[in-house]
């Protein structure tokens, strides 16, 4: 098998390596470490494992960790490669593909020109943020992507003498960061996947239009619905470190990096374009070309779409359809998603900011001296009279408050980043925590300030909000002066997934964004606007992570109007798209999903069905509850995982807190679920579950899973994680508690968790997943020397007098080292 000859390979690399650097005895007590992992997970006993790992000190500890991670970068290495090696050698109409989309949509019924409406009218917009699950310093990733490059030769010696020249560098880069990333190198990190991106781009756009043929036997001007923005640089909730300045690089570094990408592609199609323009007495296509290139190397933004559009016309009124098709093509797609752009920054910010600024302002116009003391009705009033209005509210020439200009700054930097880069270079201003009407309005006083066009979202993230989000919304959109901001335009709403299942748990939070799309879709419909859902995935299953075309296929029917946005994020960015056959898969597989859930009609599920499932999250949500909600509970937590290690982790510009004195409330999601991964109990992705099954019965679940979209998306999701939870790892982490109630408790549901999501799916978990089930497999004997080393530094740091302060490097590498192995972290 190609899978296991490369991981070999690879590991008798490092294994060579680490003789030379470290010396035969070092590397005799890996193969000892592994040789007595691989034992106790036969059904071994293991007091030798404990005594060894209980005599490491601090330096071959971390030096144990970082050659157990690096078997895991180098296995990832090896699975991507592999994927490509696949995909670049399928034949025929791959599943989940464009063609099969089409496919199905014809035989639902739907004409050519039906389906090219549905193209037109629908756009995938995938959102780059940053999080702390991808951990790996820039150098780090340098020195992978080399060794990615060479394994298509593995073979030959010089590619092998490659890798190992790449491993023995690795071997001596130091990988945690001496200080906290900058948002400036979270951006840089973020945008380095685009130049794969833009490879992958004109294949799609060809399979676009080659499966349309295909299907129903005519060309197509449908181009790809796809757009891309970014958070990195604009998202202000809660950290302090994105600034009006780092905004202003975040959209300079957008621009340099557009020009980077459509200058080559410029001088591609001049170089293609060679041949004369009848029409033109004796000129060539080039010149429109050169002029295009000049406008984008001098800066200014031309109207690069509709110039490049009328060029291809022009190609096909004279019967160069190749050329169009080929030549032509790679420029005009890249334009049509990148522009001189690149990306569309969002500015985030939570509601309590936004409503301080604008109380602030109304004070100082003499409108309102304590707005933030009025009820939400009269915050209404106020703020829908200003709209009515075009009137500052500051005064002129003076100076802004430090707390107006952390507020206003951010949108005059998208205002001036408008003026050179085209609108698109500004996305949507997201609220945080919205919880009322006067929450999405707020924002619009701030735009008006500056004098730039402010689309707000509404960001509906705790049970509670996404239970009151329906009526927000209704209420939003009867106001005569919102409606006057919106025109025509989508209303985007966004669902964070995060924070509902800190709040209610696994099932009791997919129910709730079921429900609240529902509703929310209704609400859209009956006050005649157009929308799109914002979905702020995680890339756990806790946080709503899992395939794309998963999610996507399991939205409720009718809910799916101009299409969706996702959040990309943390080391999915990597696993999606560091390679363009990757990028172009993952791409195609999202937009698959899209187009068949949007071609489904709004329809209501069996009501047995749905009231079913509303007992079942009622059930779920207080079996969650009494957890979480116990006296014993969050000294157990902080026991056993390492959430206070990952907040002394240099691994994101985000603080893990919310300000305020340290509870469960308060910690952000991201760490909340990450902790729960590196201990592998991966509670955030099934706990509560049981008890909703139980709720439902294994007949009725067994029908809701073969014939709804949804339940199967939920429990396929729920298996996952179910898979990637290993109590034989839990029981390490145990030992650190000295004994607690909660250890059996969660124990027992995992097994009782299992058992009904197995009779509910009638298979053993993964069994229609074998990749991922072999990719579990191969890790888990490098990944269960750093768990346990782990626990034991765990156990030691906090036992022993200045503990915390010896153990802090090992311990850190072993996060990182979690990180890379199991994936789908935060």
């Amino acid at each position: 098998m190609a899978l296991n000859h490369d991981v070999n390979l690879l590991g008798r690399t490092l294994g060579q390596v680490l003789r030379e650097q470290e010396g035969e005895s070092f590397f005799d007590l890996v193969e000892e470490v592994r040789r007595l992992v691989r034992e106790v997970r036969a059904g071994g006993d293991d007091p030798d494992l404990h005594t060894l790992l209980g005599e490491l000190d601090a330096g071959t500890a971390a030096n144990l960790v970082r050659a157990f991670t690096w078997y895991f970068q180098l296995v990832n290495l090896a699975e991507e490669y592999e994927r490509v090696r696949v995909l670049s050698g399928t034949q025929g109409v791959r599943p989940q593909s464009l063609e099969g989309a089409l496919t199905e949509l014809k035989a639902q019924g739907l004409s050519a020109e039906d389906a090219e409406a549905l193209i037109g009218r629908l756009n995938l917009g995938l959102t780059f943020t940053a999080h702390p699950t991808e951990m790996r310093r820039r150098t780090v990733r340098h020195h992978l992507v080399e060794i990615a490059r060479a394994l298509p030769d593995l073979e030959r010696e010089e590619a092998q003498e490659e890798v190992a020249a790449h491993v023995e560098a690795l071997w001596g880069t130091p990988e945690l960061r001496r200080l906290r990333p900058t948002v400036q190198d979270e951006v840089k990190g973020g945008l380095t996947y685009l130049t794969s991106i833009a490879r992958a781009l004109p294949e799609l756009q060809r399979d676009l239009t080659g499966a349309f043929r295909r299907v129903y036997g005519r060309e197509t001007a449908a181009s790809l619905p796809l757009s891309f923005s970014s958070w990195m640089g604009g998202d202000r909730d809660g950290n302090p470190f994105v600034t009006p300045e780092a905004t202003r690089e975040a959209l300079a570094l957008h621009r340099e990096r557009a020009r980077e990408l459509l200058l080559p592609a410029l001088r591609r199609a001049y170089a293609d374009l060679s041949q004369e323009e009848l029409e033109d007495s004796g000129g060539t296509f080039r010149t429109e070309i050169q002029a295009l290139y000049a406008e984008v190397q001098g800066g200014t933004v031309p109207d690069l779409v509709p110039r490049l559009e009328a060029l291809r016309e022009r190609l096909v009124a004279e019967g160069q359809h190749r050329s169009a098709g080929r030549l032509l093509a790679p420029l005009l797609t890249v334009a049509r998603v990148f522009g001189t752009h690149l990306v569309s920054l969002d500015v985030r910010e939570h509601s309590g900011q936004t409503e301080a600024a604008v109380a602030r302002l109304l004070a100082a116009a003499g409108v309102e001296a304590d707005y933030l003391a009025l009820p939400e009705h009269a915050r209404q009033e106020v703020l829908t009279r200003e709209l009515r209005s075009r009137r500052p509210l500051w005064p002129a020439g003076e100076p802004l408050t430090s707390e107006l200009e952390t507020a206003i700054g951010p949108l005059r930097e998208v205002r001036a980043a408008i003026r050179v880069s085209g609108p698109r270079a500004f996305g949507r201003y997201v609220i945080s925590m919205a919880e009322s009407v006067s929450d999405v309005l707020e924002p619009l006083l701030l735009a008006r300030e500056v004098g730039v066009r402010v689309l707000p979202v509404p960001l509906f993230e705790t049970l509670a909000d996404l239970r009151r989000a329906p009526g927000i919304v209704w209420e939003l959109l009867a106001l005569p002066e919102y409606r006057a901001v919106l025109g025509n335009d989508v209303q985007e709403i966004m669902l964070g997934y995060s924070d509902s299942n800190k709040d209610a748990g696994f099932l009791a939070a997919n129910w709730a964004l079921h429900e609240a799309q529902r509703q929310l879709s209704e609400v859209c419909r009956r006050a005649g606007v157009r929308w799109r859902f914002f979905h702020g995935r995680g890339t756990s299953i806790g946080r709503g992570g899992g395939p794309a075309s998963r999610a996507i296929l399991g939205q409720p029917a009718g809910t799916i109007d101009a299409g969706l946005r996702l959040t990309e994020q943390g080391e999915a960015l990597a696993d999606k798209y560091s390679h363009p056959v990757l990028a172009r898969r993952n791409l195609e597989q999202a937009l698959y999903g899209m187009l068949l859930a949007a071609a489904r009609p709004a329809a209501e599920p069996p009501a047995e069905w749905t009231a079913a499932l509303g007992r079942a999250a009622e059930a779920s949500a207080a079996a969650y509850r009494a957890l979480v909600d116990d006296p014993d509970f969050l000294p157990f937590f902080e026991a056993v995982t390492p959430i206070h290690e990952i907040s002394r982790l240099n691994i994101a510009s985000r603080p893990v807190r919310r300000p305020g004195a340290p509870t469960l409330s308060n910690l952000r999601a991201i760490p909340w679920v990450m902790s729960w991964t590196q201990n592998r109990a991966n509670l955030p992705g099934w706990y509560g579950l049981s008890e909703g099954l139980r709720e439902i019965g294994p007949e009725l679940a067994g029908a809701m899973y073969r014939d709804w979209p949804f339940f199967r998306s939920v429990l396929d999701n729920a298996q996952m994680s179910l898979a990637k939870t290993d109590l034989l790892i839990f029981d390490e982490y145990l030992r650190l508690t000295g004994g607690s109630p909660l250890a059996a408790r969660l124990k027992d549901a995992y097994a009782e968790t299992v058992r009904l999501v197995e009779e509910a799916v009638g298979a053993e978990l993964l069994a229609n997943e074998p990749r991922l089930r072999e990719s579990i497999r191969l890790r888990n004997p490098y990944i269960d020397p750093i768990h346990r080393i782990q626990a034991e530094l765990l156990r030691r740091a906090r036992a022993e007098a200045e503990g915390e302060a010896t153990f802090e490097r090992p311990l850190l590498l072993s996060l990182q080292g979690i990180a890379a192995g199991v994936r789908n972290t935060g």
